[in-house]
């Protein structure tokens, strides 16, 4: 896309304006670091625009405070931009096996779940951070064809965009904007846990 201008455009009787304002499903995935950060940088944007914004949190642990949702729920409530709600549906990192049985975990994703369904049918939010969404879907705690039809299925205006890695090649192959975020290189090779600022 040079100069940010189409290669081609479709011939599905859609005035430019109307093409440009649709709603985007967008998947962040891949094995680098970055995936959520991008995602709320677009949240920013979405809230710069006035637009409310949902952010659904699915793995990682809710005693953490990060920077994203200290920045955003500060903006959320400076009466400036759109509102912002901040839910965190899941307990511990990806990576680390939190206190809980799985079947616990997987009925507090399936809640987590009916909740964004129940937001996307009311069109609660424009704009939706599903952040480490792909690995309930990969750990077989959520429907991935029940999650693929919801999405592709919501009504109005809403944006969408999923966070984490292994996303499911049905996700994928619906989305409007895939982007795979690579790892050439990460401090944690080297023995570096993670820090502040950088990681949260």
């Amino acid at each position: 896309m040079p100069q940010g201008k189409p290669v081609s455009v479709p011939d599905d009787g859609l005035t430019t304006r109307q093409r440009r304002n649709r709603p985007l499903l967008i998947v962040h995935t891949g094995p680098g670091k970055g995936k959520s950060t991008a995602a709320f940088g677009m949240a920013l944007r979405a809230w710069n625009q006035d637009w409310p914004v949902g952010v659904f949190q699915f793995v990682k642990s809710a005693k953490w405070r990060t920077g994203e949702e200290r920045a955003l729920r500060v903006l959320g409530d400076s009466g400036e931009g759109g509102p912002v709600a901040w839910h965190k549906m899941g307990e511990g990192w990806s990576w680390i096996q939190r206190p809980g049985t799985e079947e616990d975990h997987a009925a507090a994703a399936r809640e987590g779940w009916a909740q964004i369904k129940r937001d996307l049918a009311a069109e609660t939010y424009r704009f939706y951070v599903l952040d480490e969404f792909t690995y309930p879907l990969k750990w077989g705690w959520l429907d991935p064809d029940d999650v693929v039809e919801t999405l592709t299925s919501r009504p109005g205006v809403q944006h969408v965009v999923v966070t984490g890695r292994d996303a499911p090649d049905a996700l994928v192959g619906a989305a409007d904007l895939v982007t795979e975020m690579g790892k050439v290189r990460h401090p944690m090779d080297a023995g570096q846990k993670g820090q502040r600022g950088i990681e949260w």
